[in-house]
Protein backbone atom coordinates (compact mmCIF):
# COMPACT_ATOMS: atom_id res chain seq x y z
CA UNK A 1 0.00 0.00 0.00
CA UNK A 2 2.14 3.20 -1.59
CA UNK A 3 1.72 6.11 0.75
CA UNK A 4 2.64 9.49 -0.93
CA UNK A 5 2.74 12.75 1.81
CA UNK A 6 2.58 16.21 0.79
CA UNK A 7 3.43 19.16 2.42
CA UNK A 8 2.31 22.46 1.94
CA UNK A 9 2.07 25.82 3.87
CA UNK A 10 -1.37 26.96 3.79
CA UNK A 11 -3.69 30.36 5.42
CA UNK A 12 -4.80 29.20 8.70
CA UNK A 13 -8.27 27.87 8.33
CA UNK A 14 -8.78 29.28 4.80
CA UNK A 15 -6.84 26.06 2.35
CA UNK A 16 -8.16 25.79 -0.73
CA UNK A 17 -8.45 23.49 -3.90
CA UNK A 18 -6.07 25.72 -5.93
CA UNK A 19 -2.13 25.28 -5.88
CA UNK A 20 -0.04 23.79 -4.06
CA UNK A 21 -2.64 21.70 -2.80
CA UNK A 22 -5.03 20.72 -5.71
CA UNK A 23 -2.51 19.98 -7.97
CA UNK A 24 -0.49 17.77 -5.66
CA UNK A 25 -3.73 15.55 -5.13
CA UNK A 26 -5.28 15.77 -8.33
CA UNK A 27 -3.80 12.44 -9.51
CA UNK A 28 -4.12 10.73 -6.20
CA UNK A 29 -7.83 10.19 -6.30
CA UNK A 30 -8.61 11.62 -2.95
CA UNK A 31 -11.77 13.79 -2.38
CA UNK A 32 -10.09 16.68 -2.41
CA UNK A 33 -13.50 19.07 -0.61
CA UNK A 34 -12.77 16.41 2.71
CA UNK A 35 -8.80 17.08 2.94
CA UNK A 36 -9.45 20.85 2.42
CA UNK A 37 -12.22 21.12 4.73
CA UNK A 38 -10.35 18.80 7.63
CA UNK A 39 -7.16 20.96 7.02
CA UNK A 40 -9.47 24.40 7.17
CA UNK A 41 -10.97 22.88 10.55
CA UNK A 42 -7.98 21.92 11.97
CA UNK A 43 -6.23 25.26 11.23
CA UNK A 44 -8.90 27.34 12.41
CA UNK A 45 -7.31 28.63 15.53
CA UNK A 46 -4.57 30.05 13.29
CA UNK A 47 -6.36 32.73 11.16
CA UNK A 48 -4.26 35.09 9.46
CA UNK A 49 -1.15 32.93 9.93
CA UNK A 50 0.69 30.41 7.54
CA UNK A 51 0.50 27.26 8.95
CA UNK A 52 2.61 24.12 7.62
CA UNK A 53 1.03 20.87 7.34
CA UNK A 54 1.68 17.27 5.38
CA UNK A 55 -1.17 15.05 3.73
CA UNK A 56 -0.43 11.54 3.91
CA UNK A 57 -2.52 10.08 1.15
CA UNK A 58 -2.87 6.12 0.85
CA UNK A 59 -2.96 5.45 -3.04
CA UNK A 60 -4.47 2.50 -3.42
CA UNK A 61 -7.77 3.19 -0.81
CA UNK A 62 -7.54 6.81 -1.05
CA UNK A 63 -7.40 8.11 2.24
CA UNK A 64 -5.68 10.65 4.05
CA UNK A 65 -4.18 11.58 7.10
CA UNK A 66 -3.94 15.56 8.08
CA UNK A 67 -0.93 16.45 10.36
CA UNK A 68 -0.93 19.92 11.39
CA UNK A 69 2.08 21.66 12.90
CA UNK A 70 2.73 25.07 14.80
CA UNK A 71 3.05 28.07 12.69
CA UNK A 72 6.52 29.80 12.75
CA UNK A 73 7.91 31.65 15.54
CA UNK A 74 8.36 34.80 13.75
CA UNK A 75 4.63 34.43 12.41
CA UNK A 76 3.52 33.57 16.07
CA UNK A 77 4.86 36.85 17.42
CA UNK A 78 3.92 39.33 14.68
CA UNK A 79 0.37 38.30 15.17
CA UNK A 80 0.47 38.92 18.89
CA UNK A 81 1.94 42.23 18.50
CA UNK A 82 -0.97 43.07 15.43
CA UNK A 83 1.89 44.17 12.69
CA UNK A 84 4.49 43.10 10.36
CA UNK A 85 7.86 42.86 11.18
CA UNK A 86 10.30 45.33 10.46
CA UNK A 87 12.11 45.64 7.44
CA UNK A 88 15.20 47.00 9.24
CA UNK A 89 14.80 45.35 12.48
CA UNK A 90 18.51 46.89 14.53
CA UNK A 91 17.32 50.87 13.73
CA UNK A 92 13.36 50.42 13.88
CA UNK A 93 11.53 48.28 16.18
CA UNK A 94 8.21 47.06 15.04
CA UNK A 95 6.47 46.52 18.71
CA UNK A 96 7.18 45.57 21.89
CA UNK A 97 5.48 41.95 23.49
CA UNK A 98 5.34 40.99 26.83
CA UNK A 99 7.35 37.92 28.67
CA UNK A 100 4.82 36.79 28.98
CA UNK A 101 3.66 36.44 25.26
CA UNK A 102 7.16 34.98 24.56
CA UNK A 103 6.56 32.18 27.07
CA UNK A 104 3.04 31.50 25.93
CA UNK A 105 4.72 31.19 22.27
CA UNK A 106 7.74 29.27 23.50
CA UNK A 107 4.96 26.72 25.03
CA UNK A 108 2.88 26.49 21.49
CA UNK A 109 6.52 25.70 19.69
CA UNK A 110 7.93 23.54 22.73
CA UNK A 111 7.71 20.25 20.83
CA UNK A 112 9.43 21.85 17.58
CA UNK A 113 12.36 23.68 19.29
CA UNK A 114 15.24 21.13 20.41
CA UNK A 115 15.74 23.33 23.22
CA UNK A 116 16.46 21.00 26.33
CA UNK A 117 14.84 23.10 29.09
CA UNK A 118 11.82 25.63 28.70
CA UNK A 119 14.24 28.31 29.36
CA UNK A 120 16.25 27.60 26.30
CA UNK A 121 12.90 27.24 24.39
CA UNK A 122 12.06 31.07 25.44
CA UNK A 123 15.52 32.20 24.91
CA UNK A 124 15.27 30.76 21.37
CA UNK A 125 11.83 33.04 21.47
CA UNK A 126 13.61 36.00 22.52
CA UNK A 127 16.29 35.04 19.40
CA UNK A 128 13.43 35.56 16.89
CA UNK A 129 12.09 38.57 18.49
CA UNK A 130 15.06 40.28 18.61
CA UNK A 131 15.51 39.44 14.24
CA UNK A 132 11.99 40.69 13.79
CA UNK A 133 13.02 43.90 15.70
CA UNK A 134 9.95 43.13 18.87
CA UNK A 135 11.13 44.17 22.12
CA UNK A 136 10.46 42.52 25.18
CA UNK A 137 8.79 44.48 28.40
CA UNK A 138 10.21 47.82 27.22
CA UNK A 139 13.91 45.98 26.23
CA UNK A 140 15.56 44.44 23.61
CA UNK A 141 15.12 40.92 23.40
CA UNK A 142 18.92 39.95 23.73
CA UNK A 143 19.21 42.12 26.40
CA UNK A 144 15.93 40.00 28.16
CA UNK A 145 17.54 36.70 26.87
CA UNK A 146 20.73 37.79 29.03
CA UNK A 147 18.86 38.25 31.24
CA UNK A 148 17.73 35.25 31.64
CA UNK A 149 20.58 33.41 31.33
CA UNK A 150 22.57 35.26 34.17
CA UNK A 151 19.32 34.22 36.08
CA UNK A 152 18.17 37.25 36.66
CA UNK A 153 14.69 36.76 35.45
CA UNK A 154 12.96 33.39 36.51
CA UNK A 155 10.83 31.81 33.87
CA UNK A 156 7.97 29.20 34.52
CA UNK A 157 6.76 26.76 32.33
Amino acid sequence: MPKMSIDALVDGGKASSGPPIGPALGPTGVQLAKVISEINTKTAEFKGIKVPVTIIVDTDTKTFEIKVKTPMCSALLLKELGVKGSGKPNSEKCGNVTLDQVCKIARIKRNDITAVSFENAVRTVLGTANSAGITVDGKSAKEMSDMIKSGEIKVKE
